[in-house]
Formats: C-alpha cells, sequence, structure tokens
C-alpha cells in the first residue's frame, strides 16, 4: 500500500494547493508513481474528467503527478450554490442540492465510505498519495466529521506537513495555536512544517523558526519564497469581495496606456473564473472584476463568467443595470458557459437553476439564443475545430476543454457557430459552453489581438511568447526551499 502525506493548513489559501502540486510533479520526476488526493472538497471550480467532475486543484495536482485525472482523486465535492445550500457531488456524479445540517445528518456517513474506498483503490495502484487537505486542519467545532483533514489523516495513516502563510501575518502563532487545537493522535502525525510567502530576509525569520521547533518539537522543513507558479485557482478567497473592483494582471512591465482592460462582473455566485487566469497572465493584459453596478468606461473588452446559479445572477445583474451598460458596450464580449446562457433572449423552466419560482427570465439579449434547463447534467472534456468568428475572428485550430452545465441552449436567430453545435457569435459578442477556451493558444491570442485592435492599441511585441510551465516553476520552489529528506517519501 502506498504511503500518504497529508498537506494540511492552518487556514485557507495558504499555499496548501501549490505545495501538494509541486510534491506530485517532484516526486513524478523522482520516477515515483504517485496521485492525488482530496477526500472533501468545496469549490465551484470543477475539471471534467471521463468519470465525472472534480475540484480544479486535484486535476491540476494529477496532470503534475503524470497521471490521469480521475474521480478517486477528488470523490467528494461541494459546490456552493447560495442560500446556505451546496450541490453534493460523490464520485464525479451529483447528488443533489443540500443545506449544511442535512448533509452531515444524511449524507455525510456515505461521503466517507466513498472517501475510504477512492483513496483505498488509489493505494493499491501507487507508491506515494499526495493528499490535501480544506481550509484549516483545526476547525475545532467540525473535528468529528472533518473528511478532508481530520479523517483522511487517520483512515489514510498518514503523516501531516503543515503549511501556514506569513503573508497574513502571525504565522507562528497560527502554527502553535493549530498544533494546540489538533485531537491527539492527529498531532502525533505531524511530520513538520512549511511557511509560504516569504519576501525579505531570512535570516531576521530564523531565530522564530528556532523557538518554534523547541517549543512544539516540529521541525520547519522549509520556508518558500514569495512566487505564484502560475496555478489555477481554486476557490473565490482570491477574488475580491462583492461590491469591490481588483485587477488582475498588473505586475508585467506594460505601462497603462499600452494595455487593454477585460472586464469581468464580479457575479455573487461566480464559478470556473479560473477560465479568466490565461488572459491576466498575457503582457498587457489586465483583468478587472468589477461590481454589477460598475460602469464599462473603462473596459475594452467583456467576459461573462460561469455562474453556480445562472438564473439568480443574472437577475443580479438585471437589477444593477448591467445589461443596459453591456447593450451599450462596442468591444468584444465573450461569454462562458453560464454566461454564454445569459447572453442569450431568454431562459425557461428557470426555477430549476434559480431559486426563485419564475419559469421564465429575460436574458440580456446580445445573441439569438434561448436556453431551457432541466435536472440533468453535462460533464464532458471536448476537443472542438474552432472557427474564427466574431471576437475570435482570425483564429483557427483545435481546442481543447470541458463542458461542465445544466441548461441546454438553442440557437433561433442569425448568428455563426464558433465550435460545431456549440456556441453562437456576431461580430463583436460570442459565447460557448466551453471551459477553458483561454488556455488554448489560438483562441486566446485571437480574442486579445482583437482587444488590441478594438481599443486603437498596438499589441505587445511578446504575445503570444511561450510561457514557463506552472508545474515545473511549483516543482521547483518545493525542490529548492522544503527539505523532503524526514518525510521519508521513497526515491526511485
Amino acid at each position: 500500500m502506498a504511503e500518504t502525506l497529508l498537506v494540511a493548513g492552518t487556514a485557507s489559501h495558504v499555499g496548501k494547493s501549490t505545495v501538494a502540486a509541486g510534491l506530485c510533479r517532484c516526486l513524478a520526476d523522482r520516477g515515483v508513481s504517485v496521485a492525488p488526493f482530496k477526500a472533501q472538497n468545496m469549490s465551484n471550480n470543477a475539471r471534467a474528467t471521463p468519470g465525472g467532475e472534480i475540484g480544479v486543484s486535484q486535476y491540476v495536482q494529477a496532470r503534475a503527478a503524470g497521471v490521469p485525472p480521475r474521480t478517486d482523486h477528488n470523490p467528494v465535492l461541494l459546490k456552493p450554490r447560495g442560500d446556505g445550500e451546496s450541490q453534493l457531488v460523490v464520485d464525479g456524479e451529483a447528488v443533489g442540492h443540500f443545506a449544511a445540517r442535512s448533509y452531515y445528518d444524511d449524507h455525510w456517513a456515505d461521503a466517507l465510505d466513498a472517501a475510504r474506498t477512492a483513496h483505498d483503490r488509489l493505494a493499491a495502484a501507487h507508491d506515494v498519495i499526495v493528499a490535501e487537505g480544506a481550509g484549516s486542519i483545526a476547525e475545532i467545532n467540525l473535528h468529528d466529521r472533518d473528511l478532508a483533514n481530520v479523517e483522511t489523516a487517520r483512515f489514510a495513516d498518514a503523516d501531516v506537513l503543515l503549511v501556514a502563510d506569513i503573508e497574513r501575518g502571525g504565522v507562528f502563532a497560527s502554527l502553535v495555536g493549530t498544533l494546540e487545537l489538533l485531537p491527539d493522535d492527529v498531532r502525533e502525525r505531524v511530520a513538520g512544517a512549511v511557511i509560504t510567502k516569504f519576501r525579505g530576509d531570512r535570516s531576521l525569520l530564523d531565530p522564530g523558526v528556532e523557538e518554534f521547533e523547541e517549543r512544539t518539537g516540529v521541525p520547519v522543513l522549509g520556508v518558500l519564497p514569495y512566487d505564484d507558479p502560475g496555478l489555477p485557482e481554486e476557490d473565490s478567497v482570491a477574488l475580491p469581495p462583492m461590491g469591490e473592483r481588483a485587477v488582475v494582471g498588473a505586475d508585467d512591465g506594460v505601462p497603462d496606456g499600452e494595455s487593454v482592460t477585460v472586464a469581468v462582473p464580479r457575479l455573487p455566485r461566480i464559478s470556473n473564473f479560473t477560465d479568466l487566469e490565461p488572459l491576466a497572465r498575457e503582457p498587457g493584459v489586465r483583468v478587472a472584476y468589477v461590481p454589477p453596478v460598475a460602469t464599462l468606461d473603462d473596459a475594452d473588452a467583456v467576459v461573462l463568467p460561469g455562474s453556480k446559479n445562472t438564473v439568480d445572477d443574472l437577475l443580479a445583474l438585471a437589477d444593477a443595470g448591467f445589461g443596459d451598460r453591456l447593450r451599450a458596450f462596442d468591444g468584444p464580449v465573450v461569454g462562458l458557459c453560464g454566461g454564454y446562457q445569459m447572453l442569450g433572449e431568454e431562459l425557461t423552466n428557470a426555477a430549476v437553476e434559480g431559486t426563485g419560482e419564475r419559469d421564465r427570465v429575460d436574458g440580456l439579449g446580445l445573441l439569438p439564443v434561448t436556453t431551457a434547463f432541466s435536472e440533468s447534467k453535462t460533464v464532458e472534456r471536448v476537443e472542438q475545430d474552432l472557427r474564427g468568428v466574431g471576437p475570435l475572428s482570425g483564429a483557427s485550430g483545435t481546442v481543447e476543454g470541458y463542458e461542465i452545465h445544466m441548461g441546454d441552449s438553442t440557437l433561433i436567430g442569425d448568428a455563426a457557430r464558433p465550435f460545431e453545435g456549440d456556441g453562437a457569435a456576431t461580430d463583436a459578442v460570442l459565447g460557448t459552453y466551453l471551459h477553458d477556451l483561454f488556455v488554448n493558444d489560438a483562441a486566446r491570442n485571437a480574442f486579445v489581438r482583437n482587444a488590441f485592435e478594438s481599443a486603437g492599441i498596438d499589441l505587445p511585441a511578446s504575445l503570444g511568447e511561450s510561457r514557463p510551465d506552472p508545474y515545473d516553476r511549483a516543482a521547483a520552489l518545493v525542490a529548492d526551499h522544503v527539505d523532503l529528506a524526514p518525510l521519508g517519501l521513497p526515491e526511485r
């Protein structure tokens, strides 16, 4: 059976996913058979695998490990949809929508069984399992039902690597407090700690490291410098709060007057916003997450992202007057999945998707499309031939991505198809169900080129240049700054 290492955190967004991905690639590079695992994930950033959907981090970590992503890597996924409810996905398949109490009272035991079984299958097929925890491992109100942390440590007989973020402040208090609050049997499993996002003079940190080790007996195995390898974000903690504006991708050396801004409405139930990350990494492209009430005066292009609840997010945009401003906008507009549905003329059987009782909701009216919702859900990997139309004009070739959505859209008027049987496009507006569209060079470069052309700005010379592999960058962070020897992981 495989050895399991649980990468647990003192809080959310401390760098667990990056450390886990880096470990997966480091071990794979050594020739070790390694697989990722997260017993229970809560995220609206999901990916499609042949067996169903899993959280984006485990999809990424599987790629880093060099193994095909599968539902065993994330057997339980909770996708928040608002009003205290989440969609429960077990072994890749949607089970239903449940409030937290209903989940813990009626479904948690089944989720625990699914997680144990999935881990056992992975452990029988690999040498090492790199398991990622969720949030903080020290949530004492949840220790009797903490599937991703406490239960994983126990049923997987895992060593624990504790990760803490120094940028938040109070890193040693977080580490010591976490250790103090762990159940005794889990505390004994902690093999070491890693401090992430460090800037400055390491010698000034060393006295704190020494005292922490003396107090707790837990070695600090590494201090990772502040760096973003470019891996997709897992949850909305990375996004600005509702009502605030935030710009991503500004630190690239391109002056503001020579850059373009892609406005993205910060939907209340935004999902799969990782679709925007490839754009934010392009030199000269600023991705601005804006409140629905914001103007589009400084925008050069607009992307409507996915939504876990298309109807209610559409109503939120309508209440904010966003549709009127979007219809008056004269730059390129792209809608992805739920954003595509919103761009159409109407949405029917809307009560299935929204929380209200209404059957029909008006769309934003920018594409001649209607969408009808049903209880069935599409989850699949997709490979399509791209037709260069609308905001993607000039593009061609094969693109890859995935679809995860409820509802089917029908073209009812004069519009081109960007893909065979999928999407709709006019000269300035395009909608598609294809997530990861901008991961594909042809689609991304065409959209960026058209945004610059629409803004009347010359393209940066670096458009289309190759980028460092994010998996290799994550691996280098771990290999260069973490002492793996005390963890006892195999080397081949």
